[in-house]
C-alpha cells in the first residue's frame, strides 16, 4: 500500500508539470496515458509520443522576451572619503612610514554593469534601478543584437530605486507589460538579465512571496519576492511571467556572500508604470502627502477595537491642518482601504500615498466605532522641512530641562535630539529620539505649538512615538 501511494502521487505531479510545459510551448497538450500493469518485469517501455513531438521548452517565450532587455553599463567617479584612521591625516606619520600620498583632488574611477528593459520602443525609454547609475557620468546601453548605444538619464526617483534612460529609437523592441496585482504566490516566473557581465541570461522559478518590505530604512517597498535565480548584474532586468509579460523589476538580492541562495527581490510592475509615467513626463516624482500616522493592527488591538481581523492601519495622528484632517479622518480610525486596495499594514498606506502625485484624490476606506466610512481626500504639497535647530528648553518650559529639542522634518512634531544624564528631562523619563506629538491630548507639530501647550503648565502628559511604540509620559 505504501509503494502505490507513493507511485499516484508522482503521477499527478508529472502530469501537472506537463500540462505547464504545454500552455510554454504554446502548442497542443501533450497526452499522457497511464501505462497498465506490466506483465513481467523485463518487458521494454513502449514510448506514447512521437519523435517529432515539441519538446516542453521556455525558448519561445524567452525569444519574444529577450531583444526587449539590455545591458546598462556606466563610468564615473566618486568623491573620496577622507581617511577613517585619524593617524592617516598626519603628514608626519604619513612621512616616517612612508605612506603614499593621495593626489589633491583625485576622485577614483569605477565601471559597473546592470540590466535594463526597453519600456517605449518609439520613444527610445528604458528602464533599469537607479542604483545602476547611481554616480554615473557616462552610460552606454548595450542592445541584445550587440549594438552600442549612448544613454541619457531622463528621471530618476531613489526612493523607488527606478530610473528611466532615454536613447536613440533605432530598431528597437519593447517589453509587454503585466498586472502584477494579478500575482499569486506560486506563480512561474523568468528573469531575464546580465549577471556578472553574462547577457541574455535566464533563469526560472516561482513567486516565493509578495508585498515584502522592511527591506532598508527608507523608501517605499512592496516587493515581489522570488526563487529565480538573480545575481550582481540582474539589478534592471526582468521578471516576466510565463506569457512573457513583464511582472516585476529585479532589483535586489538576501545574500551574505553576495551570491543567489533562492531569495530575491523585484518592484512589482504597477509601481513601476506609476513611477515611469511621472519621470517620462517630468523627470522626477512630485510627491504628496495625506497627513496620518500610522500603526499596525496586532490580534490584541484588533480584538480591543472589535475588528474581524488583525488587518489594516491604525490612524495614531492626524497633522493639523492637513488633508486626512480636512477629510474628516480621526485618530483611532482604521484605514482598511486606498483607491479600492486592500491596506493589510502601514506600509500598504505608505506606499499607495507615495506613488501619488500633489493634486490627486485618493479615495478611503476606513472603519470607525465598529462602521465603515467612505472618504476623499486631495494629496497636498508637504510641508516645508523646518531648521532642525535645536532650542534651549528653559524656553520651552522647565520640565524639559536638559533635553535637546528641535522640529522634525514635515512638520510631524518635536523630536529629542538628546537627554543629559540626570537632569529633569532624563528623571521623567524622556529619551533621546523620542517625537513629542501632543501634551495634554493637544496635538503638536513644531516647537511653537509645543510652546503654545506647555505655556504655564506645572503638569504635562505627553504623547511620544518612541519606535514603533506610543508612549505616554507625566511630566511634573
Amino acid at each position: 500500500m505504501p509503494a502505490m501511494m507513493k507511485g499516484v502521487a508522482s503521477g499527478q505531479i508529472a502530469l501537472a508539470a506537463l500540462t505547464v510545459f504545454a500552455v510554454l510551448t504554446g502548442g497542443a497538450a501533450v497526452a499522457v496515458t497511464p501505462p497498465a500493469a506490466a506483465s513481467s518485469a523485463a518487458a521494454p517501455a513502449q514510448s506514447t509520443t512521437p519523435d517529432d513531438a515539441p519538446m516542453p521548452s521556455l525558448a519561445p517565450m524567452v525569444k519574444r522576451v529577450a531583444p526587449t532587455v539590455v545591458n546598462v553599463a556606466t563610468r564615473g567617479s566618486v568623491a573620496e572619503s577622507s581617511p577613517s584612521n585619524p593617524l592617516l591625516a598626519d603628514p608626519a606619520f604619513n612621512r616616517f612610514f612612508d605612506v603614499p600620498q593621495a593626489r589633491g583632488g583625485h576622485s577614483p574611477q569605477f565601471q559597473s554593469a546592470g540590466s535594463g528593459v526597453i519600456l517605449d520602443a518609439s520613444k527610445g525609454y528604458i528602464l533599469t534601478n537607479a542604483h545602476v547609475i547611481e554616480n554615473a557620468s557616462q552610460i552606454t546601453v548595450t542592445l541584445a543584437d550587440g549594438r552600442d548605444l549612448k544613454a541619457e538619464v531622463a528621471g530618476i526617483d531613489e526612493p523607488t530605486d527606478i530610473a528611466v534612460l532615454k536613447v536613440r529609437p533605432v530598431k528597437l523592441t519593447q517589453i509587454v507589460l503585466g498586472d502584477s496585482a494579478k500575482l499569486e504566490v506560486g506563480d512561474f516566473v523568468v528573469a531575464v538579465g546580465n549577471p556578472f557581465g553574462l547577457r541574455n541570461s535566464v533563469t526560472s522559478g516561482i513567486v516565493s512571496g509578495l508585498g515584502r518590505s522592511s527591506l532598508e530604512q527608507d523608501g517605499f517597498e512592496d516587493f515581489i519576492q522570488t526563487d529565480a535565480a538573480i545575481n550582481p548584474g540582474n539589478s534592471g532586468g526582468a521578471l516576466v511571467n510565463l506569457r512573457g509579460e513583464m511582472v516585476g523589476l529585479a532589483t535586489a538580492i538576501l545574500a551574505r556572500s553576495g551570491g543567489n541562495i533562492g531569495i530575491g527581490f523585484a518592484i512589482p510592475v504597477n509601481m513601476v508604470r506609476s513611477i515611469t509615467d511621472q519621470l517620462e513626463q517630468f523627470g522626477s516624482v512630485k510627491r504628496g502627502v495625506l497627513g496620518v500616522d500610522t500603526y499596525p493592527v496586532s490580534p490584541d488591538i484588533a480584538q480591543a477595537l472589535g475588528l474581524s481581523g488583525a488587518a489594516g492601519a491604525l490612524v495614531t495622528q492626524v497633522m493639523l491642518g492637513s488633508p486626512a484632517e480636512q477629510a474628516g479622518i480621526r485618530s483611532g480610525d482604521v484605514i482598511e482601504s486606498i483607491n479600492h486596495a486592500t491596506v493589510m499594514a502601514p506600509a500598504d498606506v505608505r506606499n499607495a500615498i507615495g506613488l501619488l502625485r500633489v493634486g490627486d484624490t485618493v479615495d478611503i476606506e476606513l472603519l470607525r466605532n465598529g462602521r465603515s466610512r467612505h472618504v476623499q481626500a486631495l494629496i497636498s504639497q508637504p510641508p516645508e522641512a523646518a531648521a532642525a535647530t535645536p532650542v534651549q528648553p528653559a524656553e520651552i518650559n522647565p520640565a524639559f530641562e536638559g533635553a535637546s529639542l528641535a522640529e522634525s522634518a514635515g512638520g510631524s512634531g518635536v523630536v529629542v535630539r538628546n537627554v543629559d544624564s540626570g537632569s529633569p528631562a532624563a528623571a521623567a523619563g524622556i529619551r533621546s529620539d523620542d517625537v513629542i506629538v501632543a501634551v495634554n491630548q493637544s496635538q503638536v507639530a513644531n516647537l511653537q505649538q509645543l510652546r503654545d501647550r506647555t505655556a504655564g503648565l506645572a503638569t504635562l502628559v505627553l504623547e511620544v512615538h518612541r519606535g514603533k511604540s506610543i508612549v505616554l509620559i507625566p511630566v511634573q
